[in-house]
């Protein structure tokens, strides 16, 4: 059995990451003071009582769900090029890595099409899923609030969110009155890849009228990292110190308005992106992305009678990428062209039934998918689902219970190959349909007195197939493989189960989560054994790719999340000791072998200072060696990287200014991400050493 193996410097992390716990943990016997005038602020991203509307409809302040929540300060600070870049490092969240501009979040081991990307509480439709060197089309340089839920969110948002959610969330749609006129400029530069980035936004409004404008544009570079020896085709090439063809230029905008009073909000919002970006495996290679979309929002609260609120939420989003060859020819063109609509109501408690209070909504969307050219692995397709669910709550003295149910429909048609097609792949024109259901109940326990809170959570969750995993049946450059669907393969399904603790008293707290999911029938993309010839162009010879087939296994997921935090008695300084800890292990129980691109066991251990309107503080990441890995895939070392940061709160012309600066990676440790896939690890290790720097202003 493979074991995690440490250094001597891994085993102090290790310590010092289990102290900072451990501190959160200690009994405090009275509430740490407010801080005095002139005293420095809780941090940002402490901990707080802050209502996760991703997680709960019904606005709770609290979770049965494990979550996190980036917002003001702490959100600036984190900002990267990227959403998974930025999410990165949370407790359960790692990121794919397609170098520096092709990212997605991963949740507790699960990527791809089990994480569900929100815009605002809607779909956000784009080609992320199906390859690794496709972006998210959604910049964090506009967002204002993001919202992670960690684990099964099906209920709420259908299979696809089987290993959680991740909502972004902007002002677009104004949701509140606006009196007069207000915004942020937000400017950055540096970092390993040269950053160069602005952002702007002017909101404004009277008599229940409100507007949103926000501009927003990106360059980078080359990333740089640490010297070292990439290899592309199972070939070394020259040491260097870049990250070769991954710089980008992206730029975007949008303008949104409506009418907003106490009581609930009307509007619309149209929104463009543009991103143009290399493709680290392919050194010739640009991809140019654009997406556009139109979203309506609107919602009334306070309505009497049986039902209390209303939420109604629509889009029509058109996305496009080009695969832009250095010839400066189009290989590859992949377009999607997608509409969702949520209709969600909250009704009053029941009294009869002991004040049972819920939501029950609607959701659907489509989806038209096609894919014309070279890297064409893909039939164009057509995607529809729509679902019913029901979410109640039952407060029952101290504890509150819930409850919930989700029934889907889903159709996902192939058009089959082009009349006249010179290569015959994807066969006749088909279709399948789906009728996934999920079902989870919860508890939450607060300990009146104590600052403790438990809860516990069980579910089961279906997903129905995506279009690629049923009809794939081609090269993919990107990965170099040969992918091959199943149109014969049924709904994914799983059973959750789910153990959290929590703790907190002043600025002391402490958070704890302990999962497990096992699939019945977990599709997963392995390796057949099987390489596949493909034939040379203009009279080159023949290559062979192995060949990766999307089959139906059994399969578990387990892992275990700890964070905590201290603070210090250092008065007149704010001095907060911070740590936490993630594992997950999963398992492909047919062929006895880890599933691939799991993150180890990670260690984070910090110390945050602050006096007045300035703080700073230090961060050590750990990452132990991954060596419990398929055997079509290589371990990857461990890495230990330090990150330093500093912020100053200051007026400035009668506007609030945040000045910040980061060094991440201080000692420039060569380090790659267990989440890459293997053709791509050894062509792009992590950021090396940036130093960023900044200003937000809001006035």
């Amino acid at each position: 059995m493979s074991v995690y193996k440490f250094s001597n410097r891994s085993r102090l992390i290790l310590l010092a990451t289990a102290a900072a716990a451990a501190a959160a943990c200690l009994p405090v016997h009275a509430q740490t003071p407010a801080p005095a005038q002139g005293q420095a602020q809780p941090s940002p991203a402490a901990p707080g009582a802050t209502v996760v509307v991703t997680g709960n409809p019904l606005g709770r302040d609290t979770l049965v769900q494990a979550s996190s929540v980036l917002s003001g300060d702490a959100l600036v600070l984190r900002r990267a090029s990227t959403l998974g870049e930025t999410l990165d490092g949370l407790p359960g969240v790692a990121s794919t890595w397609f170098g520096p501009n092709a990212n997605r979040p991963v949740i507790r081991g699960l990527d791809g099409d089990r994480i569900r990307v929100l815009d605002n509480g809607g779909a956000s439709i784009d080609a992320s899923s199906l390859s690794f060197d496709h972006a998210v089309a959604l910049d964090p340089l506009v967002v204002e609030r993001l919202e992670v839920l960690r684990g099964p969110a099906a209920l709420l948002y259908g299979g696809n969110a089987t290993g959680g959610v991740v909502n972004t969330i902007d002002n677009r749609i104004p949701r509140a009155p606006q009196a007069g006129l207000g915004g942020r400029v937000e400017l950055r530069g540096g970092g390993a890849a040269g950053e160069r980035a602005a952002a702007a936004l002017v909101e404004g409004g009277a008599g229940g009228l409100a507007w949103h404008a926000d501009v927003f544009g990106r360059r980078t570079n080359d990333l740089r990292v640490p010297t070292y020896t990439p290899v592309a085709d199972g070939e070394p090439l020259e040491p260097t110190t870049r990250v070769r063809n991954s710089e980008s230029r992206a730029e975007g905008g949008a303008l949104g308005g409506g009418w907003a009073d106490a009581d609930g909000h009307a509007g619309l919002a149209v929104d463009t992106y543009r991103n143009d970006y290399g493709v680290t495996v392919e050194p010739d290679v640009l991809i140019r992305m654009q997406r556009d979309r139109v979203a309506l929002g609107a919602e009334r609260r306070r309505l009497g009678g049986f039902i209390d609120s209303v939420r109604v939420q629509a889009s029509h989003t058109e996305y496009k990428h080009e695969e832009v060859e250095g010839s400066g020819e189009v290989g590859t063109t992949f377009s999607s062209r997608g509409n969702d609509l949520r209709i969600e109501a909250r009704h009053a408690p029941l009294a009869g039934l002991g004040g049972l209070t819920g939501v029950f909504g609607l959701q659907a969307e489509s989806s038209d998918f096609s894919a014309l050219g070279a890297e064409a692995f893909v039939p164009g397709t057509r995607s529809r689902t729509a679902a019913l669910f029901v979410l109640e709550e039952l407060q029952v003295g101290p504890a509150r219970l819930s409850a919930g149910l989700r029934a889907e429909s889903a159709r996902i048609e192939s058009d089959g190959d082009a009349p006249g097609a010179e290569e015959v792949r994807f066969g006749a024109p088909s279709s399948r349909r789906y009728t996934p259901a999920s079902v989870s109940v919860g508890a939450l326990w607060p300990l009146t007195g104590t600052g403790w809170s438990f809860s516990a959570s069980a579910g089961h969750t279906e997903r129905a197939p995506a279009y690629y995993e049923l009809f794939a049946n081609g090269v993919h450059i990107a990965t170099a493989t040969y992918e091959r669907g199943d149109p014969t393969l049924g709904v994914e399904r799983s059973a959750n189960g789910e153990l959290g603790a929590s703790w907190k008293q002043g600025d002391h707290s402490v958070k704890a989560s302990l999962y497990t999911t096992r699939f019945s029938s977990f599709i997963s993309l392995d390796a057949t054994g099987t390489l596949i010839s493909i034939p040379g162009e203009a009279g080159e010879p023949a290559t062979e790719v192995p060949e990766y087939a999307f089959r139906a296994v059994r399969a578990r997921l387990q892992g275990v999340e700890l964070e905590g935090r201290a603070r210090l008695p250092f008065s007149p300084w704010a001095m907060d000791l911070t740590g936490g800890l993630d594992l997950v292990r999963g398992d492909n129980l047919d062929s006895n072998e880890p599933l691939p691109r799991l993150a180890p066991l990670r260690l984070r251990a910090g110390l945050e200072v602050g006096q007045g309107e300035w703080r700073a503080g230090a961060e050590v990441r750990h990452a132990a060696e991954q060596d419990r890995v398929p055997s079509t895939d290589t371990a990857t070392p461990a890495n230990t990287r330090l990150n330093l940061w500093w912020s100053w709160n200051a007026s400035l012309a009668g506007a609030q200014a945040l000045w910040f600066l980061r060094l991440d990676n201080a000692t420039d440790e060569l380090a790659y991400n267990a989440s890459s896939i293997g053709t791509l690890r050894a062509l792009a290790p992590l950021p090396g050493r940036g130093l960023t720097g900044g200003v937000r202003v809001r006035f």
